[in-house]
């Protein structure tokens, strides 16, 4: 179909990249703007599973995302005194491919960003909305450097506390701290870790490869009254919180030694149960569905949106019904993963039932193995 339009993308992130990616390899026009002028991302590992290999894929990039991550096929599961209570195979989507990789969050942000570059984007830095004026024909937009443009339709990927979704569904529902907190920080790779592994426990823990060397470690900490901690012995305080976990966790925290290379990070979560768009204004990602770490799926559900955000926005020639038509297409799949993710934060730290991260892990395993 001829449906081309031109598009604002705001937030520059792993899914308003994806998304600038999906729209213009069909055709569309893409202007990105990211309020960030240093453009920067955490510098730990992030996971991407099967689906997101399969994504990747159909985003025309698995090679360059390949080739900058690392690959494993297998969760390993342990109890809280390190013993090894289950191994679960991840499907493999795409033949001939891992079915899941860890890779350094600035290396995924260069090969999207450089392919969204290559493709025909714009990408501006340092620069906000200040108004969105929709007169249900196209969309003005007024930006923070005294900028303005129009465009045929706007989509937010500016985050879990999205100013765009702030400005056309204000009384949607916002994210809302947990109780739980995570630490993340990169670290030599064990030798023999040929999978991802987590460890059970009050205090979670997560080993991720991202490449022959390295691998990043994620911990999970109770923490009541969202408190704020001082980046000045943050290292010291995550050695600290893993005092309680098994033996060989123990072992690695004496590595943890840099301030300033712990990322620590409040956990909050939103699902916003009514509409994703208001007239042709859209939204994705953490914009809509904000999980919890726990099954590794936060950006995999962003990129995924994109994905369907494209294929609906040519396969109808007006602009609403293909935001609604996406939203339906997303929901379900994306409230699986928020609820789920949050059953196992809550079990941990003691406000739900315990879940079995193995059986959680299958299960999830299932459900992002079909069709989106």
């Amino acid at each position: 179909m001829s449906n081309k339009r031109s598009v604002l993308i705001i937030g520059a992130g792993i899914g308003g990249l994806a998304a600038a990616i999906a729209l213009r390899r069909r055709g569309h026009a893409v202007a990105l703007i990211e309020r960030d002028p240093d453009w920067s991302v955490y510098g730990v590992g992030i996971i991407q599973q099967a689906n997101v290999i399969r994504a990747m894929e159909h985003l025309g990039v698995l090679d360059a995302f390949l080739d900058a991550a690392c690959g494993f096929d297998a969760v390993e599961i342990f109890a809280p005194d390190g013993t090894k209570v289950a191994r679960v195979p991840s499907p493999k989507l795409v033949e001939g491919k891992p079915a899941n990789v860890g890779i350094a969050r600035p290396a995924l942000q260069n090969v999207l960003g450089d392919t969204a570059r290559a493709l025909g984007a714009t990408i501006r830095l340092g620069v906000t909305v200040t108004s969105l004026d929709d007169d249900g024909a196209g969309v003005t937009a007024v930006f923070s450097d005294g900028a303005s443009g129009r465009f045929d339709l706007v989509i937010g990927a500016d985050g879990a506390f999205s100013q765009t979704r702030s400005m056309i569904l204000p009384l949607a529902e916002s994210p809302q701290f947990t109780g739980q907190s995570v630490w993340r920080y990169n670290l030599p790779r064990t030798p023999g870790l040929d999978a991802m592994q987590v460890y059970n426990g009050p205090t979670g823990v997560g080993l991720v490869p991202i490449s022959n060397e390295a691998m990043y470690i994620f911990v999970t900490t109770s923490e009541p009254g969202n408190p704020r901690y001082p980046v000045e012995g943050l290292a010291g305080t995550m050695r600290a919180k893993m005092a309680g976990c098994s033996p060989a966790i123990q072992a690695m925290a004496g590595a943890i030694t840099e301030d300033a290379e712990v990322v620590y990070r409040p956990l909050e979560a939103t699902l916003v149960s009514g509409p994703w768009h208001k007239g042709r204004i859209g939204l994705l990602g953490d914009a809509v569905h904000a999980t919890t770490p726990h099954l590794g799926q936060g950006a995999g559900m962003a990129i995924e949106d994109a994905i369907v955000l494209a294929e609906e926005l040519d396969r109808r020639a007006d602009v609403e019904p293909a935001l609604q038509a996406y939203r339906d297409r997303r929901f379900e799949r994306c409230r699986y993963i928020v609820e789920s993710s949050l059953a196992i934060c809550y079990g941990q730290i003691g406000k739900g039932l315990p879940v079995d991260n193995g059986r959680a892990t299958a299960e999830m395993f299932a459900m992002i193995s079909q069709p989106i």
